[in-house]
């Protein structure tokens, strides 16, 4: 969101972010306004967000660490499959180096829980500014944005991989898996959030999705490291 920085007094906060009595309909008028936030409001965001989050280990369970090494290792094989690739077709070394750099950030980020960071300040925005009541309509709005940049996204990596599609439908399917979950726990909708902590057979659902994700890539890097193996010219 772009926002804009003006010094007016205290009593200046958006003055028209009160919601329409529940209608559904996004109103556009409180977005341009909410996108305008004082020196006093921006002190105020800042401070309530760092009430409500703390740079820490955001998950310091078992299942927590043993995600991060999944990522981890993931992103370690995803980095020799990139060097071990052919030149041709060149999108498969593309796809592969954004891979690496995802896993990454993902590994580092599972403890760090920015997404959270993200959250807080969203919330703590709506709070100070006085539209946190008509918070769902920012959040349809946040959906339709992630949905628009991901088929965006998703469509660049399917032309660049256009060729060698089947040897890396595994890894897209994967990374698919892992953004949906890590986008749904940016937004913070309550009854998402809801639905992926729900257990099946004393798993969580986050934990299948997140780690079922990663699997996939994983599988993948290895069938590429397999085959440049049988290729390998002796």
């Amino acid at each position: 969101m772009f926002i804009e920085i003006r010094d007016h007094g205290p009593g200046t906060a958006c003055g028209n972010c009160s919601g329409s009595d529940g209608a559904a309909d996004i109103d556009f008028e409180i977005v341009k306004e909410s996108a305008l936030i004082t020196w006093p409001e921006l002190r105020q965001i800042a401070d309530c967000t760092f009430n409500r989050w703390h740079a820490g280990i955001g998950d310091p369970s078992l299942i927590g660490w043993l995600t991060v090494v999944a990522y981890a290792l993931t992103c370690a094989l995803a980095f020799s499959v990139r060097r071990k690739l052919p030149p041709h077709p060149a999108g498969q070394r593309f796809f592969w180096s954004c891979l690496v750099v995802l896993l990454a950030f993902l590994a580092i980020n599972k403890q760090l829980d920015l997404q959270s960071l993200a959250t807080a300040s969203a919330r703590c925005t709506a709070k100070v500014q006085g539209w946190y009541a008509d918070r769902r309509n920012f959040q349809i709005m946040a959906i339709l944005s992630f949905i628009a940049i991901a088929c965006f996204a998703g469509l660049i990596l399917l032309w660049v991989i256009r060729k060698a599609f089947w040897r890396n439908a595994l890894a897209l399917a994967g990374l698919t898996t892992v953004l949906t979950f890590v986008m749904v726990r940016a937004v913070g909708f309550h009854h998402m959030d809801a639905l992926i902590k729900r257990e099946i057979s004393g798993l969580r659902l986050n934990w299948i999705l997140e780690l079922s994700g990663i699997a996939l890539i994983c599988a993948n890097a290895v069938y590429h490291l397999l085959r440049s193996r049988r290729t390998r010219p002796r």
